[in-house]
């Protein structure tokens, strides 16, 4: 389809779409099997101005917003999620930043990750609070000019890698989720350490590991905002980042139909190419119009956030929700088409399959974006009853 894309954003894409290409493709497995982080890519990456094509250009970025980030996650996103998501989460750490830091936290941290120069990250999740946001448990202790931040992150995209952290603590626990802080914390910080490199399923180029925090002593002008708005700077950020995990989605579940079409042209059985049986057809009939009907829904809802909307909780948790379910969907039936084929590494889909699962439990599972998706329509079907 044609999106009426500007000639900024085609360049972009077609910017994207080449390092995807020809720095990326050559290296995907080889990046899947050893699971080192991609630094070479992600200094193409930066050599290309594509960190800053979100970031305004006060502060070294492009000017542009969701869509053209979401354009690049999409095209990398094709060929390998893990280099994707190495990209995408550096904006993830950012946009706090971006959103609520003060004009100083914004010139000293911004230009750096707007150049590629300093990846960041966003810091919430722990081992007993997932879902539940309010079951933090890392603190910060006001201590003269300093927070002392105690506690352990898990599963940090990027964690050990960036440069720059976002994360969320709490500063009084008696007030749960009204009690948490957001802060920028540096690596290198005395206090601040990491864990051991998680051996995941898929998106395995990414980096995720464990932050840990003992008696690390950071200045009080690192609080983004004012106390207590922790929780608010987190899901004001995943309303703007969860689209990103849709056009993640969606590139993976392009690059699975793409090959799933080459494989059925070339695989010949009972005399003929399977492209030519109906049961094989209408399995990339559908495949292709699910895929359609998710980069639309993620699109319109990037759109929406660049247009200045003021709440898109609901759209963004639905593109989020849509575009990780098709993924999951076309990408199985990608390895089904393969047929044994499929099952085997030395074929793409099967890492495209196991990349597509992540889309579904990172940034909130589905499960909690229909809860947001429900609580959306129940309050807005309430307001109008009023």
């Amino acid at each position: 389809m044609d999106y009426f894309l500007t000639d900024v954003q085609l360049e972009i894409k077609e910017l994207a779409h080449r390092i995807a290409e020809e720095k990326v493709r050559p290296v995907v497995r080889e990046l899947d099997e050893s699971g080192e982080f991609p630094w070479e890519i992600m200094k193409v990456l930066a050599d290309a101005d594509l960190f800053g094509v979100y970031i305004p250009e006060e502060y070294g970025g492009l000017g542009g917003g969701v869509m053209e980030q979401l354009l690049v996650v999409e095209e990398l996103s094709r060929v390998c999620s893990g280099v994707a998501v190495s990209y995408a989460a550096s904006g993830l750490g950012a946009f706090p930043i971006l959103l609520y830091g003060s004009e100083e936290q914004k010139e000293k941290y911004i230009p750096d990750i707007a150049a590629g120069k300093k990846l960041a990250a966003f810091a919430r999740t722990e081992a007993n609070a997932g879902s539940d946001a309010a079951a933090i448990e890392t603190t910060a202790t006001p201590d003269g000019d300093y927070y002392v931040l105690n506690g352990t992150k898990q599963w940090i995209t990027n964690g050990g890698e960036a440069e720059v952290y976002t994360v969320i603590a709490m500063t009084d626990k008696k007030k749960g989720s009204r009690g948490a802080s957001a802060f920028i914390v540096e690596k290198g910080t005395p206090g601040f350490s990491f864990g051991k490199k998680e051996d995941k399923m898929g998106i395995r180029a990414s980096a995720t590991r464990e932050l840990i925090f003992n008696d690390c002593r950071i200045p009080r002008a690192n609080l983004l905002g004012r106390e207590g708005m922790g929780f608010i700077i987190a899901m004001k950020t995943l309303d703007r980042t969860r689209p990103g995990i849709g056009a993640q989605a969606v590139g993976i579940a392009q690059g699975a139909l793409e090959e799933a079409v080459k494989y059925s042209r070339e695989r010949v059985q009972f005399g003929q190419p399977i492209s030519s049986f109906q049961a094989i057809q209408h399995m990339l009939a559908d495949m292709a119009t699910q895929v359609e009907a998710a980069r639309a829904l993620v699109y319109a809802t990037a759109r929406m956030i660049d247009s200045g909307a003021k709440d898109f909780s609901k759209e963004s948790a639905m593109a989020k929700l849509f575009a990780s379910d098709v993924a999951m969907r076309v990408t199985t039936d990608a390895v089904q088409i393969f047929g044994g084929y499929g099952y085997m590494k030395e074929y793409p889909v099967e890492k495209m399959m196991r990349d597509a699962k992540i889309t579904q439990i990172y940034e909130g599972t589905n499960q909690i974006q229909r809860n947001v998706i429900a609580l959306e329509l129940i309050k807005e079907y309430a307001s109008k009853k009023r």
